[in-house]
């Protein structure tokens, strides 16, 4: 990797560079006094040092924000969000002074906290703390993976090839705080991340007062234990001090590096810097002023941008465009010498998926009894080969089909063994350390290279349910692959059995969750989510959530007229008498083979039972009214919905007077046929509960 920046030494004029420090100073008190809302405090604190990175060290291109081979910039403690739109603003991103003006304001590019799609140059959703630093953590992942899966025998330089891009990002107290964060710390430290450099914003300063009050421990000790390099006790408006820290965290590339900034937090009004009230609120019109005026800015207006300001920074965007022409030049070359590595990297960013894979996925998998781990274990098998740009790996649970390891594809980090590329593999051992892994894979689909999974058991997925909601709320390309998804767990107990969880994850806005009843469903679940990362418009996309069984399943008998795809749909008929049925029993995964066994029970007692799977309630409810009651009819027949959790979620289907077969309390320990007969899980109750219902 380079150990230079990226582009020609901006200026040091220092009279210039206290003005374009104090441009990005007031934008933010500015856009925050207009809102009447907002954090001025780590945005006064960091103006120096950050306009540092962007301009010496930071490898962009202003015109196009998605080009693959830039630097990725992570705002951890997004509350300073003024900060970063600033520089976006004076570097010549698509983020106008007006913008800046509707800070906070509805439909505005400049929300809050930095969101993904919404604002050119936004790398990821930053906000809820520590987020940011562990999905920085997957962007490092995913850009030593490039390199050493794409890279080829390198070029002229070695930024100019793939997967040689830096991860900067900007973290605070808050960050370091959370518990994903040092997990995640942990991660990068163990497998080496030397491309990740994150900035700690040592402000001494929480909401509630100094952070002597809850946070003493040493930080760079902590971070050599991780196995960080570590540069302490940097001025925060050294600008030359901190532009040698940069370069010799890029000089470090076996470790990720750790640059501890002392700042002021609210630097420049006199009465909140250094204080806990400069974090957060605007100064208000007396403060602001007296800030303005110490600092030698104008009071007569607000959101002043000096045409000087303005001049340099427009020549020093269009200079990194210009240095990007360059390096498509070079790396230009690099493709010609390299057409192998250069057509893998050309189908892994363009998603490029097998015209047949539908076929493939399902292919033998029609009427086969297993457990859907397993289904799902056999599919990945074939994606190893089918899409060999997906990653991924379970959180010390691999063992368990959750998701397996796929012997083909090589490990990632250490465990590939003495003498291997650490990074030539897509197993990935996130260790036990389930909220990090959703960040970090958030990280690796924000990247753009490769399509990420994780996984672990279901009930887990309460460790990871912010790092799951940030994937829904980006539209990431994630896949979470939950197994042991019922208290058909068995003798683990009701703390591994999940009751809950299913209806918590349903309603989350953004995510489509599936829980295949049989390998059929199971491999369209995946052809799913590839469908949906890969094609779909960015705006159309979501993240996609598999709850499988642990325990085995038969292989569904279905109508001449299945095609696969129905399972798309969301819900479909299964089974349906030669006459109009008297009860329609809905069901998801485990219990689809339960309410086939019972409507033949039904049967016999001269009950006409439909038999309806719903893999995924989401994608059901996209479907027409009409669509809908051709499937689960709204004309008065008694729907009966059966799930071995809370099944609240499918409570709508069946009305307020219709009758749900789900669990009323936590499960038990004991062996999962022993559960079913205890709970009701099994033809002979449900049938009883039929009958009397109907």
């Amino acid at each position: 990797m380079s150990d230079t920046p990226s582009s020609v030494v901006g200026t040091s004029d220092p009279e210039l560079l206290e003005q374009i420090e104090n441009t990005i100073r007031f934008l933010a008190v500015d856009a925050v006094e207009r809102a009447g809302i907002g954090h001025v405090g780590a945005a006064m604190a960091l103006a120096a040092s950050a306009f540092e990175l962007w301009d010496n060290h930071l490898r962009f291109d202003p015109q196009d924000p998605e080009w693959a081979l830039r630097d990725r910039f992570v705002l951890s403690n997004g509350h300073a969000s003024m900060l970063q739109y600033s520089l976006l603003h004076l570097f010549g991103y698509d983020l106008s002074l007006e913008d800046i003006s509707k800070f906070r304001q509805l439909g505005s590019r400049t929300p809050g906290h930095p969101e993904y799609g919404e604002t050119a140059g936004i790398e990821l959703t930053t906000g809820p703390l520590g987020q940011g630093f562990a999905h920085g953590v997957g962007m490092a992942l995913a850009a030593k993976m490039a390199g050493s899966q794409f890279g080829g025998d390198g070029a002229d330089s070695d930024a100019d090839r793939p997967g040689q891009n830096f991860v900067y990002g900007i973290v605070g107290d808050g960050c370091l705080m959370e518990g994903v964060a040092s997990e995640a710390a942990s991660f990068a430290g163990h497998h080496a991340l030397g491309n990740l450099i994150f900035i700690y914003d040592d402000n001494s300063i929480t909401i509630d007062g100094g952070t002597n009050i809850t946070f003493g421990e040493d930080v760079p000790k902590r971070f050599e234990a991780y196995g960080w390099h570590v540069v302490d006790s940097v001025d925060g408006q050294d600008r030359a001090g901190f532009s040698k820290a940069l370069a010799e965290g890029r000089a470090e590339t076996d470790r990720p590096t750790l640059i501890v900034l002392k700042t002021l937090i609210g630097r420049g009004a006199p009465n909140f810097e250094g204080r806990n009230k400069a974090h957060g609120g605007p100064l208000g019109e007396d403060e602001t002023k007296l800030a303005k005026q110490g600092l030698g800015w104008s009071t007569d207006g607000d959101l002043i941008v000096p045409d000087a300001v303005r001049d340099y920074c427009q020549a020093r965007g269009a200079a990194k465009t210009l240095a990007r022409k360059s390096s498509d030049a070079k790396f230009d070359a690099w493709r010609s010498a390299n057409t192998e590595a250069a057509t893998k990297w050309d189908a892994a960013r363009g998603r490029s998926l097998p015209s047949d894979l539908i076929e493939k996925l399902v292919e033998d998998l029609e009427g086969v009894k297993n457990a859907t781990r397993n289904h799902s274990k056999t599919v990945l098998e074939r994606l190893a080969t089918l899409v060999p740009f997906m990653t991924g790996g379970s959180a010390d649970l691999a063992g368990s089909a959750a998701p397996p390891i796929i012997k083909s594809a090589g490990i990632v980090g250490p465990g590939a063994g003495e003498g291997v590329d650490p990074f030539a593999g897509r197993n990935i051992h996130f260790g036990v350390r389930e909220h990090a892994m959703g960040a970090i894979a958030n990280g690796i689909g924000l990247d753009g290279t490769f399509l990420p999974y994780c996984g672990t058991f279901m009930i887990f997925s309460d460790y990871m349910r912010p790092s799951i909601r940030l994937a829904a709320l980006q539209k990431t390309p994630t896949l979470f692959v939950f197994t042991h998804d019922s208290i058909f767990v068995g003798e683990d107990g009701p703390t591994h059995q999940p009751v809950e969880q299913l209806d918590g994850l349903r309603v989350m806005p953004g995510i489509n969750v599936f829980r295949p009843a049989d390998g059929v469903e199971t491999a369209m679940a995946y052809a799913y989510y590839l469908e949906r990362a890969v094609t779909a418009e960015p705006n159309n996309r979501a993240p996609v959530l598999l709850s499988l069984t642990r325990q085995a399943l038969p292989g569904l008998e279905r109508p001449a007229s299945f095609q696969p795809k129905d399972v798309w749909k969301g819900g479909y008929i299964v089974s349906d008498p030669a006459e109009k049925a008297d009860v329609v029993l809905l069901a998801t995964g485990s219990e689809v083979s339960l309410a086939v066994e019972a409507a033949a029970d039904l049967a016999a007692d001269g009950i006409k039972a439909r038999v309806v799977s719903m893999p995924c309630v989401e994608l059901f409810l996209e479907q027409s009214e009409a669509d809908q009651d051709a499937v689960v009819p709204d004309d008065g027949t008694p729907i009966v919905a059966i799930e071995a959790g809370r099944a609240e979620t499918l409570r709508r289907f069946v009305g307020r007077r219709g009758l749900v077969i789900g669990m009323e309390s936590f499960g038990a320990s004991a062996p999962y046929s022993s559960l079913a007969e205890h709970f009701g899980f099994n033809a002979k109750n449900v049938v009883a509960r039929v009958k009397a219902h109907v």
